[in-house]
C-alpha cells in the first residue's frame, strides 16, 4: 500500500504547492497500490487520460516512479519545487517523496513504478530526456491493475526481461534541468513566489530585495546558499516553467516572450535555446490537419 501523508503534513505541504493557484479539478492518487512492484513483477506501468487543469492530489508511495506523458505537458510538484515535463521528457521521483501532478493540458499520463532492488539510487527528482528505446520499453509494459488478468498473459515474464535494459537506458539518459526549486527561508520564498505569480515583472533584484526588507547582497547570498544557483539562473528556470505550458498550448512565440517579460522575441529565443538546446517552436503543440 502507498504510504499515507499525515493529514497535518498533507495540508501544510499542499498549501505550499498550490500557492495562490485557481481552483482546478482534483482527483485522488490514481490507485498506486494496485500497481505495486515486487520481486516477481519489478516493473509496473499504468496509464490515465486526464483533462487540462486536473490536479492529482498530494500522495507518496514506498517505491520510485518514472512519470511521463505521451501527449500533453504536466507539472509535478514536491515540497521543494515544481518540475515541467513535456512529452519529450520523463521525471524520476524517488520513493517516499510526497508529490502532486497538475495537467497543463489534456494528457495521456503514464507512470512506471520500479522495485527498489533494480532502481537507480537517485535521491532527488530528475528530469530526463526520453530516448526512442526508453520510450518503447515503457510503452511495452502491461498497464492492467492488480485484481484483473493482465492483457498479456506473459506480462510478468516480459517485465523481468525488460527491467535491466530499461534501467540501463534510464541511467544513460541525459538529465535536463527544467525545475523551479523553492527555498525554505521565508523572505526568499516570498520573493520567489511573487515572481512565479507574475513572470513578466522585470523588477531588479535590488527592487525585489527591498520589497522583502533585505539587501540585494543578502538575497543573492540566500539564492546561492539555499538553492545552489544565482538569482539570474533561478529566474531563467522560473520563466521556462511559465513559458513551456504556454508554448504547448499553441501560443505564438512573440506572445510567450512578452508574457515572460522579454522585450524582444530574439532575446527570449536565445535564452530558451541556451536552456533546452531547442527552439521554442519545437515545444509548440501542433494540431493535426483535419481529414479531407
Amino acid at each position: 500500500m502507498p504510504s499515507a501523508v499525515s493529514s497535518t503534513s498533507r495540508s501544510a505541504v499542499a498549501a505550499k504547492l498550490r500557492g495562490a493557484a485557481a481552483p482546478i479539478n482534483s482527483v485522488a492518487s490514481l490507485t498506486p497500490h494496485l500497481y505495486a512492484p515486487d520481486a516477481v513483477r519489478p516493473l509496473r506501468a499504468k496509464e490515465h487520460f486526464l483533462s487540462a487543469d486536473t490536479l492529482v492530489e498530494l500522495h507518496e508511495h514506498p517505491w520510485p516512479q518514472l512519470t511521463f506523458s505521451t501527449r500533453g505537458v504536466i507539472r509535478l510538484s514536491t515540497q521543494d519545487g515544481s518540475y515541467i515535463v513535456p512529452p519529450s521528457r520523463a521525471l524520476w521521483v524517488p520513493a517516499n517523496m510526497p508529490h502532486s501532478i497538475t495537467l497543463i493540458e489534456d494528457a495521456e499520463l503514464r507512470t512506471v513504478y520500479l522495485h527498489a532492488w533494480i532502481s537507480p539510487s537517485w535521491e532527488k527528482c530528475e528530469v530526463l530526456e526520453i530516448s526512442p528505446l526508453l520510450r518503447a520499453l515503457m510503452l511495452a509494459l502491461d498497464t492492467t491493475p492488480d485484481g484483473l488478468p493482465p492483457a498479456d498473459a506473459h506480462a510478468p515474464q516480459r517485465e523481468r526481461m525488460i527491467a535491466p535494459l530499461l534501467v540501463d537506458e534510464l541511467e544513460r539518459a541525459t538529465q535536463i534541468r527544467i525545475d523551479v526549486p523553492l527555498p525554505t527561508d521565508k523572505r526568499l520564498r516570498q520573493l520567489c513566489e511573487t515572481l512565479l505569480r507574475n513572470p513578466a515583472d522585470r523588477a531588479t533584484l535590488a527592487e525585489r530585495a527591498a520589497a522583502i526588507g533585505a539587501s540585494e547582497r543578502t538575497v543573492a547570498r540566500l539564492f546561492r546558499d539555499q538553492l545552489g544557483m544565482s538569482w539570474q539562473q533561478w529566474r531563467q528556470q522560473a520563466v521556462m516553467a511559465h513559458a513551456l505550458p504556454l508554448l504547448a498550448r499553441g501560443m505564438a512565440v512573440s506572445q510567450v516572450a512578452a508574457a515572460s517579460g522579454y522585450a524582444t522575441d530574439s532575446a527570449f529565443c536565445a535564452m530558451f535555446k541556451a536552456a533546452t538546446g531547442r527552439s521554442p517552436t519545437s515545444f509548440q503543440h501542433r494540431k493535426r490537419p483535419a481529414p479531407s
